[in-house]
């Protein structure tokens, strides 16, 4: 009971003599730092408010502009054009009323002339032309824009000064939409089936979409993006399946280093990191990435609800959204091992806990004994199964008593944490390490992760870590900036001691970590038993492959002089048709973050160049230079259809938002029913590494993230997920089901195989062109 005893401030005991006050000076001495701690963030978050709001000006130049005004009235000039002489006749007071009139002018001139800054800046970066341009090349329309984008950004910027300044995104027209989804079935239906898709498409174009358009026309007028709220509601959060494998993805660390084998330790840095990060998350220290044609994104940064706690919710029905204050968020986190859950406080008189301080929490709860209490163990299960299930059992069993309080402790924790048991890496001695690894973070046991906070940290007993994150506040660029800085911070700016422990003291003060309580009745542990059985089937059904190619990287792609996204993307195109012998639907995520709120679009990979490109490469009668030839009108196109996506002219989005105001409005379309229920039988997606670019890889080759993937988005596909590491390393996350390999129609680890294959074909293209020419030269 020594915790109980140091919390206690203030006592008194009356006596036959009076009352005896008693003060414990250690205790108000951390009140007293915790209250200047949140003045102080009360402060910055004041400052930092007012300099993004007044950006792309800055506050003192309302001084400029107040100091010019007065002076152009002592020199007997009005530049107000009389206005300034209406404000001080409408003015109460009598004294002064020349100066406060003059001052109440150019405040409004000055907010005038912010408006008009953040306009231009808003009509400037609604231009896309530079992305369109050919590598290495750039138009003169093109210099000028960046050199007035420049300008008009002036100062450098916060991460949300942009917020304001960054365009809508644009509705397509219905012409543009209908045409370019016709053209990209086409290599996927025979003649009579794409005559009638077409007849269907017409008519939905004629008689139907012209209402639809105007219904998204007024709503990107006055949402601030006609996609993002119902992308979030209705892909994610209606979803009654379960979110573990289903939505849910995962980050892995390094791949080839761990800096220290002591699981506390490691936990003690990187989290002790992630607060850093959030401080400075807070702050708006975080500087928006700016691409190379200085063209400013301030939603790569991760978003506003990552300074506060972001909880999923499961209510039927429809799941909600439990953000916390940033006040009240980030106080303590919730800690999971061995099937007991921790609360650790995470703050220590006004101060983070330093990472010597987390490493020793970490270790009294490693060193804790205790079983876990019924019910406790698979607990969590209940985020892993089915929605309702969840959603009734919270309502039931979780609105009163303990286990409310210790549910509630949870939701409002920072993060989870997972000390894991077992011990996972990538490991080439070892073909299956990756595999293993991929599963763990993805779905762990099913019962070790709570799937709805934003994003479980699991921490291995080898000191390797990971995250598993929901998606529906976030995409994986925006855990990619994250994880970058995490890794750097706990790598480089943090680091071990010699015997792997974190750096500092130990502070005997602190009290240890205490145990959430749980009456959880027979009832109660029927459902979570149920819940994980469901997630025990959807997880054992899970076949995943991790595949490290080492052969060539992104630096031999562009001596090709092509897009290593395309490159990618042909070879996998060509791995599928190997493997399943046909061709189908296939999804590319592509950013949409040069509009406000921008999340993703589609790219349809599979493309009529990229099929005659694919099946050139399974017929002899083709020539190396005709393959070539047809790769690269495939790369062309697929490197246009990406700019078209990032631009705001995908198509995917467009019709998804039809067919939500088409049930709003009861209406029924047979073509937006068919174009919504095509499976995507190939889901692809780039994860971005080096955002942050806060590691030399040339000079730590070995200092490179393994990258992370997701689940198959249909039960007969293939998911897969690409890390272009650096110069010389690709790495590619495959997921499939085992439920529909009764026929070996499907398996992770041939596709796998098949990747590395294509790849290597295709390169051997080039390499056929290079010694064709040095002959050439030779001769």
């Amino acid at each position: 009971m020594a915790e109980a005893h140091q919390a206690v401030g203030f006592q008194f005991t009356v006596t036959p003599d009076g009352i005896n006050f008693h003060l414990s000076r250690e205790v108000l001495k951390h009140i007293y730092l915790s209250g200047v701690t949140s003045w102080r963030k009360r402060a910055i978050q004041f400052k930092n408010g007012i300099l993004t709001g007044v950006y792309p000006a800055s506050p003192s130049s309302w001084l400029f502009v107040v100091i010019a005004i007065m002076s152009s009235i002592y020199a007997r000039l009005d530049p107000s054009l009389g206005m300034i002489d209406s404000i001080r006749k409408m003015l109460p007071v009598r004294f002064s009323q020349t100066v406060l009139s003059a001052i109440l002018f150019a405040t409004g001139l000055w907010w005038s002339l912010i408006l008009l800054l953040r306009f231009t800046l808003k009509v400037l970066l609604s231009y896309h032309g530079w992305i369109f341009e050919p590598h290495g090349k750039m138009s003169s329309s093109t210099r000028l824009w960046m050199s007035l984008v420049k300008m008009f950004s002036g100062r450098r910027p916060l991460l949300y000064s942009f917020q304001a300044s960054l365009p809508r995104l644009p509705v397509p027209s219905i012409d543009d939409t209908i045409c370019r989804y016709l053209e990209s079935v086409r290599p996927l239906l025979d003649y009579d089936q794409y005559k009638n898709m077409e007849i269907v498409a017409n008519e939905f174009k004629k008689d139907q979409a012209p209402r639809l358009q105007k219904y998204l026309w007024l709503k990107s007028w006055w949402a601030s993006n006609y996609v993002s709220d119902w992308w979030e509601e209705y892909i994610y959060l209606r979803g009654r399946s379960p979110i573990m494998v289903n939505s849910n993805f995962y980050t892995m660390d390094l791949l080839y280093m761990i800096p220290t084998h002591r699981q506390a330790a490691r936990a003690g840095n990187v989290v002790h990191a992630l607060l850093q990060y959030r401080r400075k998350l807070e702050r708006g220290e975080h500087i928006p990435v700016l691409t190379n044609a200085h063209r400013a994104t301030a939603n790569t940064c991760p978003s506003a609800v990552c300074t506060s706690v972001f909880t999923r919710l499961s209510v039927a029905p429809i799941d909600e959204k439990n953000v916390q204050h940033r006040t009240n968020s980030w106080k303590h986190l919730v800690v999971y091992h061995r099937g007991r859950f921790f609360k650790l406080w995470l703050y220590y008189g006004g101060r983070h806990l330093l990472p010597s301080e987390l490493e020793q929490q970490f270790q009294c709860i490693l060193s804790d004994t205790s079983e876990p209490q019924p019910g406790e163990l698979k607990l969590a299960s209940l985020t892993a199964g089915n929605r309702v299930p969840w959603a009734k059992a919270r309502q039931k069993y979780f609105s009163e008593g303990v286990n409310k309080t210790s549910l509630d402790a949870i939701e409002t924790a920072a993060f989870f944490l997972t000390l894991d048991d077992e011990a996972h890496g990538y490991d080439p001695d070892r073909a299956e390490s990756m595999d293993l690894y991929a599963k763990s973070l993805l779905h762990g046991k099913c019962f070790d992760r709570w799937f709805d906070k934003s994003f479980t940290l699991v921490v291995y007993k080898n000191g390797k870590i990971g995250v598993n994150a929901e998606h529906s506040w976030a995409d994986a660029p925006i855990i990619g900036h994250m994880w970058e800085d995490i890794l750097a911070t706990d790598y480089f700016r943090l680091g071990y001691t010699e015997e792997g422990h974190c750096k500092g003291d130990i502070n005997k003060g602190l009290a240890p970590p205490s145990r959430l309580q749980w009456d959880i009745p027979k009832a109660c542990q029927e459902v979570i038993e149920h819940s994980y059985l469901i997630a025990k089937d959807l997880a054992d059904d899970v076949d995943f492959h991790g595949c490290v190619f080492e052969e060539f990287g992104k630096g031999l792609i562009k001596k090709c002089r092509t897009s290593p996204d395309a490159f990618i993307q042909l070879a996998l195109q060509l791995a599928h048709y190997r493997d399943k012998g046909e061709f189908c639907l296939t999804y590319e995520a592509s950013m949409t973050r040069m509009f406000r709120e921008g999340r993703t679009e589609t790219v349809r990979s599979c493309t009529i160049e990229s099929t005659a490109f694919v099946q050139a490469m399974e017929d002899t009668a083709y020539t190396s230079e005709q393959r070539l030839a047809l790769f690269r009108k495939a790369a062309e196109k697929h490197q246009n259809m990406y700019r078209l996506a990032m631009t705001g002219a995908g198509i995917d989005r467009h019709l998804f938002c039809l067919y939500i105001v088409s049930k709003l409005l009861d209406i029924e379309s047979p073509f937006l029913n068919q174009v919504l229920s095509e499976p995507w039988r190939l889901s692809t997606s780039q994860t971005p590494q080096q955002q942050l670019n806060l590691v030399d890889i040339q000079k730590f080759p070995k200092y490179v993230g393994a990258g992370g993937g997701f689940g198959p988005v249909a039960d007969d596909g293939y998911g897969v997920s690409y890390i272009i590491v650096g110069e010389n390393l690709i790495t590619f996350h495959v997921s499939s089901k085992y439920s529909y390999d009764s026929l070996c129609l499907q398996d992770s680890h041939r596709f796998g195989q098949n990747i590395r294959q294509a790849m290597l074909d295709i390169r051997e293209l080039f390499s056929l062109k290079e010694k064709a020419l040095n002959l050439f030269v030779k001769g």
